[in-house]
Formats: structure tokens, C-alpha cells, sequence
């Protein structure tokens, strides 16, 4: 879901209260265009997580960009879980992006540090663009099925 920062947070921002150093760096990319497995995905190295999201959500520096629209009801519903999705699609990311071997390690190392379907979903254009469209196939497969 995109997120944009409300007035509160970009006076928190400007006044340096209410953020930390680590979270700043993500505050600063919710621009109500980026999902927040996105940004999470983008500052997974920095240890930014779902908590902390949670928290500039709860402290009311961030909110639901406009754009943040519930799915279509025509859309397919998938029988599974995110987390069954999830666990299914990590087990091919992380062997699709390790048998890219030094070409690929940057990348895997995202795969293995990302933490939730969201997260894998924000990598997956990454990895089909280092793989192709042939062996992106199955975690397209386990993503989105």
C-alpha cells in the first residue's frame, strides 16, 4: 500500500522529533508512489521493518496515500495464504538467485533478508530481470498463482 507523509510527519522530519536516524530513511521515500514492501525492500539493509512502519503509521506521521485502493472484486482471489505463498516462492528465489552465483550475490542476499510476501514481491522484477522471463516463470508461478 502506498503511503504518504502527513503534515505532522514532515514537521517531525523538518524539526528531526519522533523519527530515528534509521527510520528517516525510509519516511523520506514514502512518497504515496512506492508500496510499502518497496520501501521496506530498499532499506531492508538498513534494518528498517514492518514494526517501524507501523510506528510512523501509529504516531501519525504517515497515512494511506490517496491512491491506496482495496483490489478490484473482480480480481482472482488466490486459495492460499500470503504466507504459504511466501515460504513457497523463497525457497525458488533463493535457489534461482544462487545459482547466479557471483553475478547474483547482491541479490540473493536481498532474497534471504527479505521478510514477508510483500518483500519478495517488491524483488521479483529484479529477478526476472537477472534471470529472464524462462526461469522467472515458477516464481511467478508461486507468487501469484
Amino acid at each position: 500500500m502506498p503511503l504518504i507523509k502527513t503534515p505532522s510527519g514532515h514537521q517531525a522530519l523538518k524539526e528531526r522529533q519522533g523519527i530515528t536516524l534509521r527510520q528517516r530513511s525510509a519516511f523520506i521515500l514514502f512518497d504515496g508512489k512506492r508500496s510499502t514492501a518497496e520501501v521496506l525492500a530498499a532499506t531492508a539493509a538498513m534494518g528498517i521493518t514492518q514494526q517501524d512502519v507501523q510506528s510512523m503509521l501509529d504516531q501519525g506521521l504517515l497515512e494511506p496515500g490517496p491512491d491506496s485502493l482495496p483490489p478490484p472484486a473482480d480480481a482472482p482471489a488466490s486459495d492460499r495464504s500470503d504466507q504459504e505463498r511466501y515460504q513457497a516462492a523463497y525457497l525458488i528465489a533463493t535457489e534461482i538467485t544462487g545459482s547466479l552465483g557471483l553475478r547474483g550475490f547482491r541479490l540473493n542476499l536481498s532474497v534471504e533478508s527479505v521478510s514477508g510476501f510483500d518483500g519478495l514481491v517488491a524483488l521479483a522484477p529484479k529477478i526476472r530481470e537477472a534471470v529472464g522471463d524462462a526461469r522467472y516463470e515458477r516464481l511467478r508461478q508461486a507468487l501469484f498463482a
